[in-house]
């Protein structure tokens, strides 16, 4: 199974007839990490005019959320989740924090100021695809270091240990499994030993 995500916090701001915007976009894999973001966001703008937003909050994208937080409806909350959908994203929450500056937009000006705003941010944003995937551990004597980064490059390492000898923990799609213990195992000749981790979801660069 695969999804895309954005991984880490995007920030960006823009001033629309003299109102502020500040969309904000983070990765969330429940209900409740979307809401604690969505908490820490109200803490850092608490004189804010409205904090409209939108998440998709599972892999699947049936955990779906919106609000317009005051604006007129449909004017916000719904437009902010359009952009996550046309993104076709999951494990996503977008908010839009605006400072009212006076002039009023109308109905459709909100629209295209909260989905412009969300969709810039969201091509700020890291975008990953989120793969199933295994832990792999690989473990070398230290003759053999120089042999493991070199055939390590270009591999999602998510972790290096060295004490007796060296190990290095790395992020392997599910698919690709079994064609890299395959390589593991004619690249090393059994100088090395393998062993399978914990499984999950991984964000591996797209492309």
């Amino acid at each position: 199974m695969e999804y895309d995500s954005v991984v880490g916090e995007t920030k960006t701001e823009k001033i629309i007839e003299k109102s502020r915007f500040l969309a904000y976009a983070a990765h969330a894999e429940s209900e409740e990490e979307a809401r604690a973001y969505l908490a820490r966001l109200r803490s850092l703008h608490p004189l804010a005019t409205h904090i409209c937003y939108a998440y998709i909050c599972d892999n699947l994208g049936n955990a779906q959320r919106f609000s317009d937080d005051g604006e007129p409806q449909g004017t916000a909350g719904m437009p902010i989740l359009g952009v996550i959908k046309a993104k076709n994203l999951r494990e996503t929450v977008l908010a839009v924090v605006r400072y009212f500056g006076g002039i009023k937009l109308g109905a459709g000006g909100l629209v295209r100021a909260y989905a412009g705003c969300a969709a810039e941010c969201l091509a700020a944003a890291e975008v990953r695809t989120y793969s199933s995937h295994a832990e792999i551990v690989l473990s070398v004597s230290y003759a053999e270091v120089n042999a493991a980064l070199r055939f390590l490059e270009g591999e999602e390492v998510l972790r290096r240990n060295y004490g007796e000898g060296a190990e290095f923990t790395v992020a392997v799609r599910e698919r690709e499994e079994e064609a890299f213990l395959s390589r593991v195992r004619d690249f090393f000749n059994g100088k090395a030993e393998v062993r399978v981790g914990k499984r999950g979801f991984y964000p591996f660069p797209k492309g």
